[in-house]
């Protein structure tokens, strides 16, 4: 009885909609006159990471176009006039955003242009913007930006010519460079590297694993009294063997040496600063507890190992690689943590540019209350390797900060506030982790990076399950399960395959502005909502033909996909796996014409998201059965017979 009504008012809900849009919709005309450039800063903008715009010195000017689309109710930015131009070749480029109505361009014809030492176009103020058809381009030249080569514009042709002539590269039209073939590292790029990323982790780990096997030069208690001085007398590349036992001392390690610990050899610190400091390359802790750290949250402006001024981010180093920690590697490239047990009263393990470092089978037990922690394994300027690492109670299980070509994979992160955290860090592999019970996000990735794999983790029970940003990451094969949000898609050119989004409060929860997202082979299974999209353009989430599987999306034909779209932000389509009878109306004619009417009327277009391809079956169904849902999600011939009783 209670399904019934919920159906009626479904339906009357269907019929006000189609009444107020019959008499009601109001439609803007766009106008023929070309819109004047606005400032970039009010632009919806992409093509520079963060990390990349505030380490830039103040006088480069990069080059940039913005862009007025026909069906696109926002003006796009572009950091790159080469990135305008790989999107605009894209395969849906103009579905997504119509076509272009009028494109600026930095116009360096108005300002003396030079360029740095890494090729950034400078100049003492900001170029002003000029019309793209009229412009003159120089393309192949010496000019960079941070992600690489970069297209230089002039409104002037004997400009651009002038700069070729001292920059090298060749002078192009504006038709001329639409055509033109543009290679940008995107989304596709990313996913084809992932066995390479995994590959290239087993050579680091390979290149350090020697450091756990280097010939015993010193045994503690026989030829030094404390470890300390046994590590002051031993010769380098060689190993101090440290007996079962507790050892009460704080210690400094400036050679390359190897620290071994036999049975249950414990180094416990006094409580103030960090236990074990290597500043030296080839540092290696292997079989060992370590204890009694201080309680030094933020460091005092004294650093281990080499100082780096002058850098955007020297006080947050300072400040957070300077705290206390059970082990503390400065400027230690190629060590190795192993076989590792931490009781952490701040940080586990602070690697700052520590360069190809090794942190594997390690545990760390953080503080009680996350507040008065910092992180397990904190990454700082080095791109480390983590692997088979349990992290439980803290802050951030793993938390990294400009550390491009980090790797954490197959380990355990539990309990924590963040499980992984990334800051800055591009190039990064979050492959085969298992995240569970962390209050706030399993894996948050912030501050706008590119080009990272997330594939194969498993996260569950968080606030946020997965909550990527930044821009041409590959995010494929997650098990996001009984979070309030599963996935929180705010990055843009990304693409999200074969996750298993079951059970969560909201599937996946969008808030990207710019539509230029591949969502698809994705499975939805026994979320409250699907989907929930924020303020923005429709969003098609079907690429090449190809979408996602609905639980409730049904009237299947065919071998593989249903005969309709279904739209997950739609009133009724999002109640059709929560409402008995919701079949039949879904067939209904007043569903047939508030689809159209969605189809045609821009503001009901707006905060959806909408499947042109929905399958008729899991598309991950061995991931789907590591839930207690796989049998609510029907089989393409199970939907033709109908559900079993």
């Amino acid at each position: 009885m209670i399904e019934r009504q919920r159906i009626r008012l479904l339906v009357v809900a269907i019929l006000v909609a189609i009444a107020v849009v019959a008499v009601g919709v109001f439609v803007v005309d766009g106008g023929t006159a070309d819109p004047d450039p606005v400032l970039f800063d009010d632009t919806v903008s992409m093509g520079l990471a963060l990390e990349d715009e505030y380490g830039l010195e103040d006088d480069v000017r990069l080059p940039r176009a913005q862009v007025f689309y026909s069906q696109y109710e926002y003006v796009v930015g572009y950091y790159g006039v080469e990135m305008f131009v790989a999107s605009f070749r894209e395969a849906g480029h103009t579905d997504r955003f119509g076509h272009p109505r009028t494109v600026y361009v930095s116009d360096y014809s108005s300002v003396d242009v030079e360029l740095s030492a890494d090729g950034h176009p400078t100049a003492d103020r900001e170029p002003a913007w000029t019309d793209a058809e009229s412009a003159w381009f120089a393309v192949g030249s010496e000019a960079t930006t941070p992600s690489g080569q970069t297209i230089v514009p002039f409104a002037d042709r004997d400009d651009a010519t002038a700069f070729v002539d001292s920059h090298g590269g060749s002078v192009v039209a504006w038709e001329q460079l639409l055509d033109r073939d543009v290679e940008m590292d995107d989304a596709t790029v990313v996913r084809d590297r992932v066995d390479q990323q995994h590959q290239n982790a087993d050579e680091r780990i390979e290149a350090v694993s020697a450091l756990a096997d280097r010939p015993v030069s010193t045994v503690v208690g026989e030829d030094a009294a404390t470890v300390q001085e046994a590590i002051d007398s031993a010769p380098e590349n060689t190993t101090v063997l440290v007996p079962e036992g507790t050892y009460n001392e704080t210690l400094e390690v400036d050679r390359s040496i190897t620290l071994r610990g036999e049975d249950d050899a414990t180094i416990r610190g006094d409580g103030n600063g960090t236990v074990i400091t290597a500043t030296a390359n080839r540092t290696a802790a292997v079989g060992l507890a370590v204890a009694g750290s201080g309680s030094q949250r933020q460091g005092d402006g004294e650093l281990p190992g080499d100082e780096h001024d002058g850098e955007w981010d020297d006080t947050f180093e300072r400040n957070y690689a300077g705290s206390d920690a059970a082990i503390g590697l400065h400027t230690a490239n190629e060590s190795l943590i192993e076989d590792v047990s931490v009781d952490s009263e701040v940080t586990g393990v602070v690697l700052r540019r520590s360069e190809n470092s090794v942190v594997r089978d390690v545990t760390v037990d953080s503080p009680e209350r996350w507040e008065d922690g910092h992180a397990g394994v904190l990454a700082f300027h080095s791109p480390t390797v983590v692997e088979n690492a349990t992290i439980s109670d803290g802050r951030d299980g793993v938390y990294s900060h400009r550390s491009t070509g980090l790797v954490v994979r197959n380990s355990t992160l539990e309990g924590n506030r963040l499980g992984v955290h990334l800051m800055h860090t591009s190039d990064a592999l979050l492959a085969s982790n298992r995240l569970e019970n962390q209050s706030s996000t399993g894996i948050y990735v912030m501050t706008g990076p590119e080009r990272n794999a997330i594939v194969d983790n498993e996260i569950r029970g968080a606030e946020y399950g997965l909550f990527p940003d930044g821009s041409d990451s590959y995010v494929a094969d997650n098990l996001l399960v009984d979070n309030r949000v599963g996935l929180r898609i705010d990055a843009t050119g990304s693409r999200y395959e074969g996750n298993v989004v079951a059970g969560n409060e909201i599937g996946a929860q969008v808030r990207a502005m710019l539509p230029t997202n591949q969502v698809l082979e994705n499975d939805f299974v026994e979320n409250d909502v699907h989907a929930d999209a924020g303020t923005g353009p429709l969003r098609v989430w079907t690429h090449d033909g190809t979408g996602n599987y609905w639980q409730g999306a049904s009237s299947i034909t065919g071998d593989r996909t249903v005969d309709g779209p279904y739209s997950p932000t739609a009133p009724v389509d999002r109640q059709l796996h929560r409402t008995d009878g919701a079949e039949t109306l879904a067939r209904s004619p007043a569903l047939d014409a508030i689809s159209g009417l969605q189809g045609t009327v821009p503001g009901m277009r707006t905060g959806s998201v909408v499947d042109l391809a929905p399958t008729c079956e899991p598309n991950e169904p061995d991931l789907l059965a590591e839930t207690p849902w796989a049998d609510r999600a029907w089989s393409c011939e199970r939907i033709e017979r109908g559900p079993s009783p």
